[in-house]
């Protein structure tokens, strides 16, 4: 009994066959991987060892300076605690906060800041720092949720953003009530710097990666980008999949048939 359905369809194959790499390109190419991965692990071992071994030695001992002389065997159980100035300091920070969330503590704030207004230097610092750690730790739930291109510095050339919130306050004002996204544009190779910018939120094409993998491509200069298939190429193997399926499922059932 002779089978009169088609083949499979084969699998796709390139027409043309990529050359070997050389042993000096896989050595280059594995170079590069080291650098991308031992790079990062160093830099930030290299930060923690910092802000261990500084601002936080430092605040360690200045807190067991200003803590008050006692019984000299309690002084020196707190002197032979590692870290016991900076346990002492994160307990006092977290109280302070604690007692800024009721109404006593906002009252007294509040008189604090008019306080501080008064005075012309400190109060642009105070306001400065003030912004910053409110959007920092405050907001911080709606920043960088968001990648995708924007055009720029010019139309036809695209660089990768990062939204960091809408438009609000005098700027969304200013432009006429339109709705536009403040995005983060970070300068190559050194993404800590960049660009602020409000643009129509029609103009920002999101992208599907996620925000670890946009600043993997950033990083990297653009070397390490994540895998991608287009949906039309996902359906269309699906398909092929399904058709190489069906021919397979009724071969067999003729086969059985035919015993």
């Amino acid at each position: 009994m002779t089978d009169d359905n088609p083949a499979p369809p084969p699998l796709e194959t390139p027409l043309i066959r990529p050359q070997k790499p050389s042993l000096l390109s896989g050595l280059r190419s594995s170079f590069i991987a080291g650098i991308v991965v031992a790079a990062p692990m160093a830099i930030t071992a290299y930060i923690v060892f910092w802000f261990v071994t500084s601002p936080m030695k430092e605040l360690d001992s200045f807190v067991r300076r200003i803590l008050p002389a006692g019984d000299s065997r309690i002084e020196t159980i707190t002197q032979a605690i590692p870290g016991f100035g900076l346990l002492v300091a994160l307990i006092a920070i977290t109280a302070l906060g604690a007692f800024a969330k009721n109404f006593l503590g906002r009252a007294m704030i509040r008189m604090g800041e008019k306080l501080l207004d008064q005075m012309p230097v400190v109060r642009s610092l105070h306001r400065f720092f003030k912004n910053v750690f409110e959007t920092a730790l405050q907001k911080s739930a709606r920043s960088f949720k968001e990648v995708g291109l924007i055009q720029y510095p010019r139309q036809g050339l695209y660089a990768i953003a990062f939204v960091v919130g809408d438009a609000s306050g005098e700027v969304a004002w200013r432009l006429d009530g339109a709705e536009h996204v403040g995005v983060f544009v970070p300068t190559v190779p050194n993404p800590t710097s960049g660009f602020l910018l409000y643009v129509p939120r029609t103009d920002f094409m999101p992208l599907t990666m996620s925000i670890e993998d946009a600043a993997k491509v950033v990083f990297s200069l653009g070397l390490v980008v994540p895998e991608f298939s287009a949906p039309d190429e996902a359906v269309k193997r699906l398909e092929q999949m399904a058709e190489r399926a069906a021919v397979e499922r009724r071969s067999l059932l003729q086969r059985l048939a035919g015993k």
